[in-house]
């Protein structure tokens, strides 16, 4: 487990961007934290590692956005407006984990959907300071 602190929306995107480095088609990232606390941000970390950060916008209205280079191809999904796991497997959900890497904001919304392996990062704002956040990161 790890801890991160973060004090600005550029310092997120660059925890993001070195937690990048480490990432490999499979692997699955679940981001889970209120609004407004960082996921997005660190998202735009990831893909601007790996070149992809020119086009980004929230998946909030398509459920996943896909990003791809030469060398991966990086599925960012938002199950916020999911009803339930029934609609994740619906859109073939899960046929994306092993076809890229996947960030997926609100995972713990389908948890059950989820592979057995996963890295889990929990965001949180700090009340007293509304630009610190705390990453909390295990694999």
């Amino acid at each position: 487990m790890e801890k991160l602190i973060s004090n600005s929306e550029n310092e997120t995107k660059l925890i993001g961007k070195e937690f990048a480095s480490k990432l490999k088609k499979g692997d699955v990232v679940v981001l889970t934290g209120d609004l407004g606390s960082g996921k997005t941000k660190f998202t735009e970390g990831v893909l601007q590692f790996f070149g992809l950060d020119s086009e980004i916008s929230s998946p909030t209205f398509n459920i996943v956005n896909e990003y791809s280079n030469n060398n991966v191809t990086i599925y960012h999904f938002d199950v916020y407006r999911l009803e339930d796991e029934d609609e994740f497997y619906a859109i073939g959900g899960e046929e994306y984990f092993e076809n890229g890497i996947c960030l997926i904001e609100w995972g713990e919304m389908i948890e059950h959907a989820l592979p057995s392996k996963y890295i889990h990062i929990t965001f949180s704002r700090n009340l007293n300071d509304e630009n610190r956040r705390e990453i909390l990161i295990e694999d």
